[in-house]
């Protein structure tokens, strides 16, 4: 099983050590089932805990360097105009095709509200766990 988590996923996963989605990280690591990125996606997430929660720049870096040790990073090779109330929400969609993975998890209503895309389901971690 391949599956792309959204940057707010990524988000409630490594800044908030009781959230559903940090255990669901967890499981997904402990089950060897791939987790994939792209820069861009690394990009959007090193932002966050340097405007919302203040971290140094250090910080940050460390955390994002402990990201890349467990996830998969591609780089997709075509682009996609799929969502247009915001379309950088289409970097979740071509990181999920270009990892071949079966599922994105979001909590982004944008992204949710198409349920699948191809092949790919999407859904909230919350849906996910469900699952699995």
């Amino acid at each position: 099983m391949r599956i792309v988590l959204d940057t707010n996923v990524l988000i409630s996963a490594t800044l908030w050590d009781n959230s559903l989605s940090h255990k669901l990280l967890i499981k997904l690591i402990e089950k060897n089932i791939e987790i994939f990125t792209r820069l861009e996606i690394i990009e959007e997430y090193k932002k966050v805990p340097l405007r919302d929660f203040k971290y140094k720049i250090e910080e940050a870096e460390s955390i994002i360097q402990h990201l890349i040790s467990f996830l998969g990073i591609v780089n997709p090779i075509s682009w996609l105009e799929v969502i247009k109330e915001d379309p950088s929400d289409n970097k979740i969609l071509e990181c999920a095709i270009a990892s071949s993975s079966t599922f994105i998890l979001s909590y982004d209503n944008h992204l949710l509200k198409l349920k699948e895309f191809g092949e790919i389901k999407i859904l909230t971690p919350n849906d996910f766990i469900k699952l699995i």
